[in-house]
């Protein structure tokens, strides 16, 4: 068990940094081709801050466990909005004021739609994946058309520019993309083959284990991305990031691993999953375009993480009670 433990710790680490550069590689490239900042920021970036999840999605599913994947997919967007959202806001209250980050969050909540009417047989073939992946290519141009749209007193756009204005050549910065892709690849398979093996050690279905443990790791670069932010005073791209890594995540991280391998998963998914997911993203909406009118206080970030903790209670309670 001690290997197992520091297989899945290696693999975090080694993630977690790859992620960091393919992130920067990705943007910085796409900035050198001559992309407006506010599409990167929108687009590239939140692809690439999910890249994580699609990798391990895909080698679990590759190795026949695309539940794993199916877990990753739904257990980070719990993550995202219970543990990385809520615990940026107890540690840094934020004011959220941008209005494109309001029609992006309309695409993120149709995107679990999409997801949930798909999933409601208990299966998900090749068909589902198709969809689910045409879809992602449709919600891209749907967040460049808000990208290009954004009001010109919108202060999403200054922000990103603040934030990638530091260019680096492309030759760098192709570099540093496949490096990250590298990186990840190796943090990945650490990770899966760690949490595979402390999983059966313990009798936790492949589900279980991607909604705990490989949903919160594969969170970590979101994590340090939202703090980062907020200390730069930049709760707009805080936000901004999340819901887009959680729009990728219904589409992109349960698409390619089941086009990979079709498979059947637990009722659970739907009956206790899928409900935490949406009252999540609703808690987030309400909070942030209705209650406070974008204004974020502890309290706020104390419920978000209150409600991811006692989800994680609830897996594990079910799980290691007849162990």
């Amino acid at each position: 068990m001690l290997i197992e433990c520091l297989l899945v710790t290696i693999g975090l680490v080694i993630l977690v940094y790859g992620a960091d550069i393919f992130v920067d590689g990705a943007s910085g490239t796409a900035h050198m081709l001559g992309l407006p900042t506010l599409i990167i920021g929108l687009t590239v970036v939140g692809f690439a801050t999910s890249a994580p999840e699609i990798i391990v999605g895909s080698i679990s599913a590759w190795q026949g466990k695309t539940s794993i994947a199916i877990g990753n997919a739904l257990g980070s967007n719990i993550t995202n909005i219970g543990l990385v959202l809520g615990l940026s806001i107890l540690i840094l209250p934020m004011t959220v004021t941008s209005q494109t980050i309001k029609r992006e969050f309309a695409l993120m909540c149709l995107s679990i739609v999409l997801a949930l009417l798909l999933m409601l047989d208990g299966y998900l073939n090749r068909v589902d994946a198709l969809i689910l992946l045409v879809a992602l290519v449709i919600f891209i141009s749907g967040v460049i058309c808000i990208a290009k749209k954004s009001p010109v007193d919108d202060p999403l756009p200054a922000e990103f520019d603040q934030e990638l204005k530091k260019a680096v050549s492309l030759g760098k910065s192709l570099t540093m993309l496949f490096a990250g892709l590298i990186l990840l690849l190796l943090g990945a398979e650490l990770l899966v083959r760690g949490a595979v093996s402390i999983a059966e050690f313990f009798g936790l279905s492949d589900l279980i284990i991607g909604l705990t443990i490989i949903a919160i790791g594969t969170s970590l670069p979101e994590l340090a991305a939202s703090i980062a932010s907020l200390i730069k005073k930049e709760a707009d791209i805080a936000i901004g990031n999340i819901i887009g890594s959680n729009m990728f995540n219904m589409l992109a991280v349960l698409g390619i691993p089941v086009l990979i391998n079709p498979d059947q998963f637990s009722q659970e998914v739907i009956t206790r999953d899928f409900p935490v997911m949406i009252i999540l993203t609703l808690l987030l909406g309400t909070m942030v375009f209705i209650s406070s009118k974008g204004k974020l206080v502890r309290t706020e970030g104390a419920i978000l993480f209150i409600g991811f903790i006692a989800y994680q209670y609830i897996l594990f309670s079910q799980n290691f009670s007849g162990i």
